[in-house]
């Protein structure tokens, strides 16, 4: 990591102000890989003593952490998203320590929003109560179905009454929940949807978040691709996933996140928002504004490797600085991620740049009816949102480049 004078130096870029800050903090172990997953998440060795691993891992996090500090120096940080793998592996004690080392040497927000992942396997759920006392506000359950069959299909290691027996726990421990499902699973039709998606409606929750199973490249599905359904009745899936929540309350304020009121997700908002965040852990990404510039950092991937490096003050493996010619582009990947779109001053903000810079594809995608525009505020159209990998498309530095 370079010295904070290298940050500061002068640049092209004049930001006016700093967005706000989050904190990501990857813990990666899990107890099996999924064969959908293409996260940074390693099955946990058998013979391991887990207590000892936890330790010297949460060890280079907070060392991590010391290292990052002059680069946020001051900084509040409005959310915390403890992510993976499957941090609910990690033992209650573990999870309190880091978050006690976390509040020691970062101003975390009165109400910050404090996130950790969690799988509905049976000893797992019995630690939420214990995860919530070590300072968790917000439980986040990987569900993704409960039905047997299709849980099987997706490698999961729970079954489906481990996974409702998880949501209840949840909702009497937390005050807000978040329930991962997904849709378009092998050999799923629209009924056995309805009824996967009536199930998780049943439990209330304050928050769904709801993918579309996609083929990663460099996963078990993409060398052995299941029988997935059409592209036609993935659509069929999603008009009916936007029907039924919206009238169980839930309002769709993401492409994928479904929310009661007062219980959007802070943390992904300020992604979406195009917001800064410090990636603690192994593989963990960052994204972090200067006076002059906007820098990504990436952390060595291997846990073992991490924790070699982070302990000796070296965690990062990657930094770039974000060219100016393709901050229009990755504000837009974020911000029309967003039903209710963006200011065109955010945008001014948390780039450095002047509106004219997306002139030309603003107007491109109005005349496509994908967004749309009121006054200085833009919005995706209903058909930008089914179109959004098009739209976001638009503000690419090469077609910025020829449309002269």
């Amino acid at each position: 990591m370079k010295d904070i004078t290298h940050y500061m130096r002068p640049g092209t870029l004049q930001l006016p102000a700093l967005p706000p800050l989050s904190l990501y903090v990857h813990l990666p172990w899990c107890l099996k890989k999924c064969p959908y997953c293409d996260f940074n998440s390693h099955e946990r060795r058998a013979g391991t003593d887990p207590v000892a691993q936890q330790t010297r891992y949460v060890d280079a996090l907070i060392s991590d952490l010391e290292a990052s500090l002059p680069l946020v120096w001051g900084r509040q940080v409005h959310s915390v998203f403890i992510g993976g793998g499957t941090p609910s592996l990690f033992e209650p004690e573990a999870i309190d320590r880091l978050i006690a080392a976390i509040r020691a040497r970062l101003p975390l927000a009165p109400l910050c929003e404090i996130t950790l992942e969690a799988n509905p396997g049976t000893f797992e759920r019995e630690r939420f109560a214990a995860f919530r006392g070590a300072g968790v506000t917000r439980l986040s359950i990987g569900v993704q179905s409960f039905n047997d069959d299709y849980l099987k299909a997706l490698g999961r290691v729970h079954d489906g009454a481990q996974a409702r027996a998880a949501v209840e726990e949840a909702a009497r421990a937390f005050e807000t929940f978040n329930l991962d499902l997904m849709y378009a699973l092998p050999g799923q039709t629209l009924k056995t949807l309805e009824q996967d998606l009536g199930t998780a409606l049943a439990f209330t929750p304050p928050h769904l978040s709801i993918y579309h199973l996609t083929i990663e490249p460099n996963t078990v599905f993409a060398k052995f691709p299941p029988q997935v359904p059409d592209e036609d009745s993935a659509w069929s899936m999603l008009d009916r996933i936007t029907e039924l929540t919206e009238a169980a309350g839930l309002e769709r304020y993401e492409v994928s996140g479904y929310a009661r009121g007062g219980h959007r997700c802070l943390h992904n908002l300020n992604y979406w928002q195009f917001g800064d965040y410090l990636g603690l852990g192994a593989g963990a990404h960052g994204k972090l504004s200067f006076a002059h510039r906007v820098v990504r950092q990436v952390r060595h991937r291997e846990p073992e490797l991490y924790m070699n490096k982070a302990l000796a003050g070296d965690a990062v493996a990657q930094e770039q600085e974000v060219a100016r010619k393709d901050l229009p582009f990755e504000f837009m990947l974020n911000a029309l991620r967003l039903k209710d779109g963006f200011a065109l001053q955010d945008f001014m903000d948390r780039t450095g740049l002047p509106p004219s810079s997306i002139d030309a594809a603003l107007q491109e995608a109005e005349q496509s009816g994908w967004i749309e525009r009121e006054g200085l505020w833009v919005r995706p159209s209903a058909r930008g949102f089914d179109f959004l990998s098009d739209l976001q498309a638009l503000f690419l530095p090469d077609d910025q480049e020829s449309r002269g």
